[in-house]
């Protein structure tokens, strides 16, 4: 692999759910990078952050998981992914190692390179956004673990401020859980449905035309709610805005026109 440091090294996590739900996702990150001036790879041998075991009390399975994972991306100058909260358990690695154990300080090497999508953009690159246009008005979510974990909240307006055309109006309560939360949903169904209405109510009252975050798992839990709610209020990743790819279905409506298929 190039270790030239003139060119930043980034391996993709990919994440789960964007690997499953939404490969756009993907390739807008990849294209940000490399027009920040980034080589990029996607390790084939990455799969799940652990996340789910590591929340239920899992840490055998946590710790397998986070072993596969420091190997996929070793080597990496860094590990960047369109997700907080993939980043944040990244960062949870070297709780599940004694002292000790030699993957501890593997494990705190990665999550020293390891780098949400925007935060890396703004923090690290201090990346100035070429080009880049969309015609709308847009409210943003705040996801709780980016925001609580990673102290990611103004990096993404930052960038969304460079794109030509965007008019940014914020929601009332946009740092509230939109009630997903990982198996907290499936856990506490209607404390979950209760918390992603009230959130559905704020983005709506906002009078944008597209919600934006930076978490697959909020996102999908609110285009559905709002979806069902029926109101028409696109839903999309901030990495499509900023990378101008958002020739593809909202979310909600990419769902929609599959079962309609």
């Amino acid at each position: 692999m190039d270790t030239n440091k003139n060119q930043p090294v980034v391996g993709l996590f990919i994440t789960c759910l964007a690997d499953l739900y939404r490969p756009e996702i993907g390739f807008a990150t990849i294209k940000l990078l490399e027009q920040a001036g980034c080589k990029v790879d996607v390790p084939a041998q990455q799969t799940c952050c652990g996340q789910p075991a590591f929340n239920t009390g899992d840490f055998k399975t946590s710790a397998e998981i986070a072993r596969q994972t420091i190997e996929a991306f070793d080597g990496f100058h860094y590990v960047v992914a369109p997700s907080g909260s993939c980043i944040s358990m990244l960062h949870h690695y070297p709780e599940l190692f004694d002292d000790k154990d030699p993957w501890k300080k593997r494990a705190e090497e990665l999550k020293a390179r390891a780098y949400e999508i925007t935060s890396f953009l703004v923090d690290v690159l201090k990346t100035e956004l070429s080009s880049s246009s969309f015609q709308g008005s847009v409210t943003y979510h705040d996801s709780c673990s980016g925001l609580r974990e990673l102290g990611i909240k103004a990096q993404p307006r930052q960038l969304l401020a460079q794109v030509e055309g965007v008019e940014l109006k914020e929601m009332e309560e946009s740092e509230t859980c939109c009630g997903f939360g990982g198996t907290f949903c499936v856990k506490y169904p209607d404390i979950s449905n209760r918390m992603v209405g009230n959130k559905t109510q704020n983005i709506v009252d906002a009078g944008a035309k597209t919600l934006l975050g930076g978490d697959l798992g909020c996102l999908l839990n609110m285009a559905g709610k709002l979806q069902r709610e029926g109101h028409a209020v696109e839903v999309r990743h901030v990495v499509e805005i900023l990378a101008g790819m958002t020739d593809q279905p909202a979310l909600g409506e990419a769902q929609s026109s599959v079962k309609a298929g």
